[in-house]
């Protein structure tokens, strides 16, 4: 089962990062939080091409790297977690993207998250 899950993962956040360079690449947008661009001098755009690469990568580690599984997995569940603000921020602010056109289904979304990082960690332990 843990196999499953992780290659899983692993399939998921190749697509989730080609999604970020190519078709989705606006849609993402809706999920950077306005703090974040306006603390830090980064367009939106590239904060989504960048964290595309990241997930991108975090995919083929977990199927390219096994004896760096247990970090890998612990990286990936850090990513979940600070990418979470960005899904609050698109709740609160009401930002559609990905079919989350409505509050309800964007607070919903909110709580696919943990799973996500309970499903990288423990699917790499």
């Amino acid at each position: 089962m843990k196999s499953l899950v992780r290659w899983t993962l692993a399939a998921a956040m190749i697509f989730a990062g080609a999604s970020h360079l190519t078709f989705a690449r606006r849609d993402f947008q809706a999920q950077v939080p306005d703090a974040l661009v306006e603390r830090l001098p980064l367009d939106r755009d590239l904060v989504v091409v960048a964290s595309g690469v990241v997930e991108a990568g975090f995919g083929l580690a977990l199927i390219a790297l096994p004896r760096e599984r247990r970090r890998i997995g612990a990286a990936l569940a850090a990513f979940f977690i600070a990418i979470f603000p960005g899904n609050v921020d698109q709740w609160r602010k009401r930002r559609s993207a990905f079919g989350l056109d409505t509050d309800r289904k964007r607070f919903t979304r909110l709580f696919f998250q943990p799973a996500l990082v309970a499903a990288a960690w423990w699917s790499t332990r």
